[in-house]
């Protein structure tokens, strides 16, 4: 198993523990078993091997000694307990799964521990008098959506169905809604979550409110496992919207047209829209996949004449749908090994044109190196517009931080999706070689934004510290007082821990202080 471990922290960029007491992670599974679990998968298992497989990015298909499938809070209230307070399990080191969508290895699996797997809580419930959604952690969008839509209603959520509720939300959550309702987060009304002593506890706007806003973009790593979402449901019907392949030779005018959008979001917040230049292993290219969306379904408004007008469309699939099957589309193929990359920029013409040019580097370059054609690449582009955080300040706010930036600025999702171990070492090294250059680039013309998107971080990425002095202090009060044995910031490696790096703001203080 060793050699293994060793290919992990190398792919991780970090070091972990990894118990070697089979045996005691043996006992441990079946401590948790007699407490009453009935869901407790073993290697031998078809359950475990589906459980296993389900994972999107094969990169997180870990094997822990056991999976736990709790059916319902009390019972993850029984697994906490054991973990934590059983002679068996004191050792035992654990992972915590809701969808299943993070990328890396270990970030939502464990390699011979226990992985605490929350996909048999995927129930969504609505109360008409209240328009408030609760939503069990272990249900994806897909799920949630084929609930409400019949019911005329729905919720800023994930944009691609597969995508898992609790880390999404934890995260922050960019929706079709975002410029209409804040980030995802800025929509919970109230967090169930189970403390690491097995306490159940709410936190909202006037119980555990500390816990509240820190859990909005905190991550739910650092403090307990969430049970339940409530969640702020609105009226919606139908969206026009779809996706639309352009040639890369119409990339000048994509540019163009999205640099417009982008100033021009907080006078249509009805508009959604996401453009990538994309590698596809079966056109043996680079296209343009431009994500359109408007939430009120009127079809092609204003707002996106400037899209409209670029000529050459390959293909169009825009219709009048229903919020979850525009979300169904907007996929990304399973079974592969999936590396992801993010920064934030200042709406510069300039910097669009850079980051082209360096995805285009980075596929010509895999193409001559590697020896397997089959790989996917997105350098997606997405608006974050000043009304986002306008929102989330309006509903109590968050630990973001966005609320610094006093213009529109564009968030960078640039990936690699690839079909082995060794190919993901190399893509691994070469995808971060490339984006610390757009990086460096950016910062030349002095268009980097100190902002890293938590959901679409990689493991060495340090979202947290990116969210400013003050957040990063309420994050470290919260997780203390509510972990104050540190159970999550020890026991459960997985997710980004506000104990685990000093913060890039904490290092520039250092600096300044002639400390570091």
């Amino acid at each position: 198993m060793k050699p293994f471990t060793h290919l992990l922290g190398s792919l991780l960029g970090r070091s972990f523990v990894v118990d070697d007491a089979g045996g005691l992670n043996d006992m441990c599974c079946k401590a948790i078993e007699s407490a009453g679990l009935t869901h407790v998968l073993y290697a031998n298992d078809e359950q475990y091997s589906n459980r296993i497989s389900s994972y999107w990015s094969v990169s997180a298909q870990l094997t822990p000694n056991c999976i736990v499938q709790p059916l319902s809070t009390e019972e993850v209230t029984r697994v906490v307990k054991t973990l934590v307070a059983d002679a068996d399990c004191r050792q035992t080191q654990f992972a915590i799964r809701s969808g299943g969508h993070s990328t890396w290895a270990g970030s939502n699996n464990i390699q011979d521990g226990v992985t605490i797997d929350l996909g048999l809580m995927n129930t969504t419930t609505f109360d008409p008098d209240t328009s408030i959604a609760s939503i069990e952690p272990g249900s994806r969008w897909g799920q949630v959506y084929a609930t409400l839509d019949p019911l005329g209603v729905t919720v800023a959520g994930g944009r691609a169905g597969t995508v898992g509720v609790a880390g999404f939300l934890t995260g922050g959550g960019n929706s079709f809604y975002t410029a209409q309702q804040g980030f995802a987060c800025d929509n919970v009304r109230s967090f169930e979550i189970v403390l690491a002593d097995g306490e159940v506890i709410n936190a909202n706007a006037n119980e555990n409110s500390d816990l509240f806003q820190v859990l909005k973009g905190g991550s739910g790593a650092n403090f307990g496992i969430v049970t339940k979402f409530d969640v702020q449901a609105f009226e919606a019907g139908n969206l026009w919207g779809g996706t639309m392949i352009y040639p890369k030779s119409v990339g000048q005018q994509h540019i163009e047209a999205y640099h417009a959008w982008t100033e021009n979001v907080n006078n249509y917040p009805e508009g959604s829209s996401i453009i990538f230049w994309s590698y596809q292993p079966a056109l043996e290219d680079i296209v343009i996949l431009a994500a359109y969306e408007d939430t009120t379904g009127n079809e092609a408004p204003p707002g996106f004449d400037g899209f409209m007008a670029i000529p050459d469309a390959i293909a169009s699939t825009m219709r009048i749908a229903s919020h979850k099957a525009l979300t169904d589309e907007l996929e990304q193929a399973a079974g592969y090994r999936n590396i992801w990359f993010t920064l934030t920029f200042k709406n510069d013409i300039r910097i669009y044109q850079k980051i082209v040019e360096l995805h285009e580097q980075l596929v010509n370059e895999w193409k001559a190196d590697s020896p397997d054609p089959n790989f996917i690449t997105q350098c997606m582009f997405q608006s974050i517009a000043t009304s986002f955080s306008q929102h989330s300040v309006a509903k109590g706010g968050n630990v973001l931080g966005l609320n610094r930036e006093m213009d529109n600025v564009v968030m960078l999702l640039y990936d690699i999706a690839v079909m082995s171990p060794e190919l993901e070492v190399l893509a691994r090294e070469k995808l971060r070689k490339s984006g610390e250059a757009m990086k460096q680039y950016a910062a030349s013309l002095n268009g980097l934004i100190d902002w890293t998107y938590m959901n679409y971080a990689d493991s060495y990425q340090n979202p947290l510290g990116s969210y400013g002095l003050e957040n990063v202090a309420k994050i470290r009060a919260a997780a203390a007082k509510y972990d104050p044995k540190q159970v999550f910031q020890t026991r459960a490696p997985g997710g980004f821990k506000i104990s685990q790096r000093l913060p890039a703001c904490d290092s520039a203080l250092l600096r300044a202080d002639g400390r570091g």
